[in-house]
């Protein structure tokens, strides 16, 4: 059974990860000091007092490896995320050894001796030599479960919209090592399959099956409306002591990605996750924000001098047009843009969307609009705190009453501040194009926000989103 084995390779990868760490650091100590790849005059200590230091790096690596999760089974864990954790873990390592030898050196002045660029190598060489260890290991693994070894067997309780997806994604990855050995439902007659997991029996069968000992996880898939036996089921599942997990049925009512808080032992069920509710994410954003667009203006304040140049000598009326649009929290702000228009009543401007070949747009403004240069001026909204440089873009008040009714979770938009571009902008949906599918792009920005992911947009801006062919 995997979780007989799982303990064994553990212990084994422990091991080898001791051998790596200590491979690697005489490797770093090599290319030092013998290999002539870097010019040196040879080490003040001699190799053996090198080679002492691994008696503390090795428990100090390997624990933080531990704490990292980097001991947990490779069928649950990414490979970015492995990646990630073995670059924390090794920054962290090194952080704590430049520490301990800056506070040895008052004690013994031969640690002054000790080369940081040989603790540099180690560190890069080591990051790079557990990785490719991972890697051999997982294709290891996804050989022997692709011969039928090391799979882990589990049982279905329950046949809802749930267990259809959790059965995709099971076969969707198969170097999971995941063998889905059949579904208890009261409800679905027996025989009856999905994608050949067939139902073989009833919820009561789960009694007779766990004594067998031959399961390695129960997931508990019940649909909603039977989540009054979900206390018999885990209490059943608990008796046998085999690995148990639910997979809440609510695909239908909650359709986004929750994520689950601890609130004093309360597991709280988040309907949407906004990294941006967290305060250092919404201030790294805003302090992205401020110093771009101070940026930006300065960059740029010889094209918008003589934007505005053009549109007061070529048409009557305000250089900056102000129009209401709403922003965070629904709260209304105004917009600046150059105008592109002639001058009308509000009547006229609230009557109707820009159109192709629009007599109401001046010919700079054509160029305006197409260029995307009467954006511009939104930068001094960035610096105000009205708009970000990067966000959903925002809409005038009579277009949101419209869409809340028709779009669904449109309003979810307004959890963030409005951007001049997005990911719905660099992906083509911008001007007349679908509202649904630019809010699935928000939607998706609004859930994965990253710096990474602002800079990213502002890159595709540059590149292919200033030309727009649906700006009239």
């Amino acid at each position: 059974m995997v979780k007989d084995n799982q303990q064994h390779f553990n212990r084994l990868h422990v091991l080898i990860d001791a051998l790596v760490i200590i491979a690697s650091y005489v490797f770093a100590w090599w290319m030092k000091f013998a290999s002539g790849i870097v010019e040196s005059e040879g080490g003040v200590l001699s190799f053996e007092y090198y080679m002492r230091a691994l008696i503390l790096i090795v428990p100090l690596y390997l624990l933080l490896y531990y704490a990292l999760n980097l001991y947990t089974p490779k069928r649950v864990q990414g490979r970015r995320l492995e990646l990630s954790n073995i670059v924390m873990a090794n920054t962290i390592g090194i952080l704590l050894l430049f520490a301990v030898l800056f506070l040895l050196q008052s004690y013994n002045a031969a640690y002054q001796n000790f080369s940081r660029a040989m603790f540099l190598n180690f560190y890069l060489v080591n990051i790079a030599a557990e990785e490719s260890v991972r890697l051999i290991i997982r294709h290891f693994l996804w050989k022997l479960r692709k011969k039928g070894y090391n799979l882990k067997h589990i049982l279905l309780v329950g046949y809802s919209k749930a267990a259809e997806q959790y059965i995709d994604r099971i076969l969707q990855n198969p170097q999971w090592g995941y063998n889905v050995r059949g579904i208890l439902d009261d409800n679905i007659a027996r025989g009856t399959a999905y994608r050949d997991v067939r139902v073989i029996g009833s919820i009561e069968n789960l009694r007779y099956i766990l004594p067998q000992n031959k399961l390695d996880e129960i997931a508990i898939t019940l649909g909603l409306e039977e989540y009054y036996k979900l206390e018999a089921i885990v209490a059943e599942c608990e008796k046998s002591g085999v690995h148990t997990k639910f997979i809440p049925d609510y695909g239908n009512i909650i359709p986004t990605r929750p994520y689950t808080e601890d609130l004093m032992g309360l597991p709280v069920i988040n309907i949407r996750y906004v990294p941006l509710s967290n305060m250092f994410n919404a201030f790294t954003k805003r302090s992205f924000d401020i110093v771009g667009s101070i940026v930006c203006i300065i960059i740029f304040a010889p094209v918008m001098l003589l934007t505005a140049i053009l549109v007061k000598t070529t048409s009557k009326g305000p250089l900056i047009f102000c129009q209401e649009r709403v922003g965070l929290h629904n709260k209304p702000f105004q917009m600046y843009k150059f105008r592109t228009m002639y001058v009308q009543t509000e009547e006229e401007e609230r009557a109707a969307w820009t159109k192709k070949d629009d007599p109401r747009v001046t010919d700079v403004g054509k160029i305006l609009r197409r260029t995307s240069l009467d954006e511009f001026p939104q930068l001094f909204n960035v610096l105000k705190g009205d708009m970000s440089l990067v966000g959903p873009r925002p809409e005038r008040p009579q277009y949101v009453e419209k869409f809340r009714e028709t779009i669904p979770r449109y309003m979810i938009k307004h959890q963030v501040r409005p951007g001049m571009t997005g990911w719905a902008q660099v992906n083509g949906y911008r001007g007349d194009t679908s509202i649904k599918k630019r809010i699935e792009h928000d939607l998706y920005y609004i859930e994965n926000w990253t710096i990474g992911l602002d800079i990213k947009i502002l890159l595709l801006t540059v590149f292919k989103g200033f030309i727009n062919k649906n700006a009239y």
